[in-house]
């Protein structure tokens, strides 16, 4: 299970640091894709499989399903990490997550995310969230 925040800056080649505690569960090969939020999902392989079987029964008739498909097979991509821990994010991801400088990584249950900081500060506002709002939200849903 992937848990946790972590700080890290992108190099100049677009890459980042996956921290040490994450990478064994990450696997050496894994898929980073677009996410929502504006940031990037990362998923082992094994999580990846299990989510593309989800999106494979998604109805081929449904505008909304084609869309939420192409939308994450597009941008998706297999990757590892070089000797030093790092991933090459490509530049569409980059472009897709407004990532330039500073990364926040966020283990999020069976999946990674990255956010640029400005992007994860911002969203994290009490302006942005109402946690009051969500944990109702989420009684309803049974949470």
């Amino acid at each position: 299970m992937f848990i946790g925040e972590y700080y890290h800056s992108l190099d100049k080649k677009g890459r980042v640091i996956i921290p040490s505690k994450l990478r064994d569960e990450l696997g050496e090969v894994f898929v980073m894709t677009k996410g929502l939020d504006n940031c990037l999902f990362v998923y082992p392989l094994e999580e990846w499989k299990n989510f593309e079987d989800k999106l494979k029964k998604l109805p081929l008739t449904s505008k909304n399903a084609r869309a939420f498909v192409r939308f994450f097979f597009s941008g998706a991509t297999e990757c590892s990490l070089d000797k030093q821990g790092r991933v090459l994010i490509p530049s569409n991801l980059r472009k897709h997550s407004y990532l330039e400088k500073e990364a926040v990584i966020i283990g999020v249950s069976n999946r990674l995310e990255i956010w640029d900081n400005d992007n994860w500060l911002k969203y994290n506002d009490d302006d942005n969230l109402s946690y009051d709002d969500i944990a109702e939200k989420m009684a309803e849903l049974g949470i």
